[in-house]
C-alpha cells in the first residue's frame, strides 16, 4: 500500500467509529507497536508525532480533545489514547489491535529488566542511563506543549484556564478530576453558543 494510501481520512465531521478508507488494522497496530516500543520517559510526544505529524490520521485539534478525554478518565493517558484512536480508525478492532500494539513492547521489555533486576539488583549504569532519559522527556513533553499550545490557546480566556488549572493542581493540591470538571464547567460557560438577539422588524 503507498504511503498516499495510509494518509486518506474521513471529511471532519464524520462520526466517530466509523472505518477510515486506507488504515487497516495491521498499519495501526504496528503503528502503535512502534511508539510502545519507542516512548521512552513519555508517551505523548511521540504519540503526537506519529499520529499527527507522520501519518495524519488526526489533527492536532482531535489528538487534543482525545488526550482531554484520556486525562479525565481512569487508566494511562497512552492506552486511553490508543483505544480513543484505534476506535476512530477501524472501530472495536482498531481499538483492539492500536491497545496490544501499545502495551506489548513495554510488557516483554518489563519482563526482562525485572529478570534482570532480580538476578543483579539495581546497577549504577542502568539508574544513570535512567536519569538522563527523565531529563529528555521533560524536555519532549515541553516541546509537544508548546507546539500544541501555538494552536489549541486561540482565545485570552483560554490562557486564564490553563493558569487556574496549573494552580488548582500545584499550588491548591486539588485532585485533577476535580481540577477538570470545574475548569470544564467554567469553560463551557464563557464557551458556549450565545443566542443574537433579533431585532423586531417593524411592520
Amino acid at each position: 500500500m503507498s504511503e498516499t494510501d495510509t494518509k486518506l481520512v474521513l471529511p471532519r465531521g464524520a462520526d466517530t467509529g466509523v472505518v477510515q478508507p486506507g488504515v487497516s488494522i495491521g498499519q495501526i497496530f504496528l503503528e502503535f507497536l512502534i511508539i510502545g516500543a519507542t516512548s521512552f520517559g513519555g508517551v505523548v510526544p511521540y504519540l503526537r508525532s506519529s499520529l499527527v505529524t507522520k501519518r495524519h490520521w488526526i489533527d492536532d485539534k482531535e489528538f487534543v480533545e482525545m488526550l482531554s478525554i484520556s486525562q479525565s478518565l481512569p487508566g494511562l493517558n497512552a492506552t486511553n489514547m490508543a483505544i480513543l484512536v484505534g476506535e476512530k480508525l477501524r472501530g472495536a478492532l482498531g481499538s483492539v489491535a492500536a491497545i496490544i500494539g501499545i502495551c506489548l513492547p513495554g510488557a516483554v521489555i518489563m519482563y526482562v529488566v525485572g529478570v534482570f533486576y532480580r538476578n543483579h539488583g539495581d546497577h549504577v549504569w542502568v539508574t544513570a542511563a535512567l536519569k538522563g532519559v527523565a531529563a529528555a522527556a521533560v524536555g519532549m513533553v515541553l516541546s509537544t506543549v508548546v507546539g500544541l499550545s501555538k494552536k489549541s490557546l486561540a482565545d485570552k480566556l483560554d490562557f486564564v484556564f490553563m493558569a487556574l488549572t496549573v494552580i488548582a493542581v500545584n499550588r491548591l493540591h486539588q485532585s485533577i478530576p476535580r481540577t477538570l470538571v470545574a475548569v470544564g464547567l467554567l469553560a463551557i460557560l464563557f464557551h458556549r453558543p450565545r443566542k443574537e438577539r433579533k431585532e423586531s422588524v417593524g411592520p
